[in-house]
Order: C-alpha cells, then sequence, then structure tokens
C-alpha cells in the first residue's frame, strides 16, 4: 500500500484586505446610490399620512382609557 503525502495547496497572492474605514465608505456609497431610487411621497401624501395616523391613535387611546377605568372600577368593586 502506497502511502499518500500531503502536500499544502499554497494560497494566491494576497488581496489587500479592506480596512474598517474603507468598508464603512463603500457602505456609505452604497446607501447613497440606493437613496437616489427611492421615489419619496409628496408633501400632501405626508400631511395626509401623518394625519390619518394621529386619529388613529387618538380613537385607539380613547378605547384603551375607557377599558382601562372600566376594569379598574371592576377590580375596585370585587376587592371591596
Amino acid at each position: 500500500m502506497v502511502k499518500k503525502t500531503y502536500t499544502p495547496v499554497s494560497k494566491p497572492t494576497a488581496v489587500k484586505e479592506k480596512t474598517f474605514l474603507d468598508k464603512g465608505l463603500q457602505f456609505l456609497r452604497e446607501v447613497k446610490v440606493e437613496l437616489k431610487k427611492v421615489t419619496w411621497p409628496s408633501r400632501k401624501q405626508t400631511m395626509g399620512s401623518t394625519v390619518v395616523v394621529l386619529v388613529i391613535v387618538t380613537i385607539i387611546s380613547l378605547f384603551l382609557g375607557i377599558v382601562d377605568a372600566g376594569l379598574a372600577g371592576l377590580i375596585q368593586a370585587v376587592l371591596r
């Protein structure tokens, strides 16, 4: 039986590794490119969406406040 000897394969010539700063700058360049692709809403669309969000938050807050007050009263009645 012939025993094969292990011969390590040499690594290809070292490519300059990117530093932390190089990686950060590359990331920011890519972010800039992607932001140019974004379709931004108009002022009117933004205002409309904001109003809808505020109305919904107000309605949910009132509902939860009423439920909380009701449950607090119920608990107080049970504990008396």
